[in-house]
């Protein structure tokens, strides 16, 4: 159930604050004039200020509609593609990669998109302390970053805390669509969520499913197919 936003009311979010999981480094990488051309100029018309209290997205985005979260979309060229083939939907794209956001920034005023508003923030802590419950259609994460080395899985982003944020905030019936290529990192989230009381595996296996016709191809799942990994595709729904 949507929040009433004629209420005057804000939507309720859960008092509690989770220690955030560091999943990400900061790797700034060189950004083009155009990038930070972007960065300045774009985002006050798509960016969400790093501000305190819940944020209430039929506001953001002034019409009630399904909204999706994207989280960690790299260069955007998934983010992009979905919101030009879904403009009845409104999408939250997550990055802490500068360069990442300025391209983004760059495509969507470039295409004229407007159904996509980007945060610069880590996404654990954003869910839990800012994103009101049941607000989301679907929460995506397209090749999130494996830490394959078994002394980095604690910064895994796919954890019970940050799954239980997750979950909160989807819609009943709302989706978690996860892909990876990485076998083990698959199997964990599998696991992780097969544990999660509130969601319901949708494979008919109960494993994993085929790419979803929605799912574009990104640069990170050829370069892992040029690698010789496989892509397993998890897509669970809240009950």
């Amino acid at each position: 159930m949507r929040a009433n936003v004629d209420s005057g009311t804000a939507p309720s979010v859960r008092c509690s604050v989770m220690k955030p999981v560091r999943s990400y480094v900061r790797r700034e990488g060189r950004i083009t004039r155009a990038q930070a051309g972007a960065l300045r100029d774009l985002w006050p018309e798509y960016g969400v200020e790093p501000v305190t209290g819940p944020l209430d997205p039929t506001k953001l985005f002034k019409r009630n509609c399904p909204v999706i979260a994207e989280v960690g979309f790299g260069n955007g060229d998934a983010m992009v593609a979905m919101a030009a083939e879904n403009p009845q939907c409104d999408f939250l794209g997550f990055e802490v990669y500068r360069p990442g956001v300025g391209s983004l920034l760059l495509k969507l005023k470039k295409l004229g998109i407007t159904n996509v508003r980007v945060i610069m923030e880590d996404a654990s802590g954003f869910f839990e302390a800012r994103l009101p419950d049941e607000s989301l259609a679907k929460v995506l994460l397209f090749f999130p970053d494996p830490w394959p080395k078994k002394r980095h899985h604690k910064r895994r982003l796919l954890q019970p805390d940050f799954v239980n944020a997750v979950v909160r905030c989807l819609e009943p019936r709302g989706q978690l669509h996860v892909a990876t290529d990485w076998e083990d990192y698959a199997m964990h989230i599998l696991e992780l969520l097969q544990n999660e009381p509130q969601l319901r595996n949708l494979a008919a296996d109960a494993r994993f499913v085929e790419r979803p016709a929605y799912r574009p191809r990104t640069k990170y799942e050829d370069r892992g197919t040029a690698r010789g990994h496989g892509v397993w595709d998890l897509v669970f729904e809240r009950a």
